[in-house]
C-alpha cells in the first residue's frame, strides 16, 4: 500500500508519517504530482492560516492534482487546516479562494471563549461509517483551531463536537473524509481511525 501526504510547507508531516509507522504502513511526504496519482491513498494535513496554505498549493502547482485524485475516488483524508481548504472560502483570509470542494464557508469561533478550541473533545458520530471501525460514538479526539468549516450541505457533515456552540468536526462526501481534529495526536482512537482509512 503506497500512502502519500501532501507537503506543501504546512504542518505536521512528520507527525503523520511516524503515526502510519507505528501501524506498519510506509507513508511518503511528497509535493510530486505524479507520487500522489500513484498513490493509493492521500493525507492533506495542515497546520497554519488558510491564506498561507492556498498560496502554498498553487505556488507549488498542487490544486489541480488534489481535485483530480478527489473527482477520481481516490481516498482521500484532510486534517486540521486540510479540512478546511476544502471549502469556498474562510474568515480568516477575505478575498481568499478555497478549494471550493465542499460548498460552504469556514467561520470563526465568537469572541467571549477561548480560542484556539484546543486540547481533548468528544466527537458525535452522526451517520456509520467505516472510518469508525471500533471508535466509540463519544470518542475523545485532540484539537487545536479558531476556526470551524460550515458546510452547505448537511448531507456531508459526519461528526459533530461541541465547544460553545456545536460545530462540525468530520465530513465525508464519497471517498474524501476530513476531520478537524488531528487523529495522528489521538493516541489509540486516532491511530485506529488512521488504520481504517488506510484499510478504506
Amino acid at each position: 500500500m503506497k500512502i502519500a501526504i501532501i507537503d506543501y510547507g504546512m504542518g505536521n508531516l512528520r507527525s503523520v508519517e511516524k503515526a502510519f509507522a507505528y501501524l506498519g504502513y510506509t507513508a511518503q511526504i511528497t509535493s510530486d504530482p505524479q507520487a500522489l496519482r500513484q498513490a493509493d491513498r492521500v493525507v492533506l494535513p495542515g497546520v497554519g492560516a488558510f491564506g498561507d496554505g492556498m498560496r502554498e498549493l498553487h505556488r507549488r502547482g498542487l490544486i489541480d492534482v488534489i481535485k483530480e485524485l478527489i473527482a477520481d475516488s481516490k481516498p482521500v483524508l484532510g486534517i486540521c487546516l486540510g479540512l478546511q481548504l476544502l471549502f469556498n472560502h474562510s474568515e480568516e483570509a477575505p478575498g481568499v479562494e478555497g478549494l471550493g470542494i465542499i460548498p460552504g464557508r469556514v467561520t470563526r469561533f465568537k469572541k467571549g471563549i477561548t480560542v484556539p478550541h484546543m486540547g481533548w473533545n468528544q466527537i458525535r458520530i452522526k451517520r456509520t461509517s467505516p472510518i469508525f471501525d471500533s471508535i466509540p460514538s463519544e470518542a475523545y479526539f485532540y484539537f487545536v483551531h479558531s476556526y470551524y468549516v460550515v458546510p452547505e450541505d448537511d448531507s456531508v457533515i459526519l461528526t459533530t463536537t461541541e465547544y460553545d456552540v456545536e460545530f462540525v468536526s468530520m465530513i465525508n462526501r464519497g471517498n474524501l473524509f476530513a476531520a478537524q481534529f488531528h487523529p495522528e495526536k489521538s493516541q489509540k482512537v486516532g491511530l485506529q481511525m488512521l488504520k481504517n482509512f488506510a484499510s478504506l
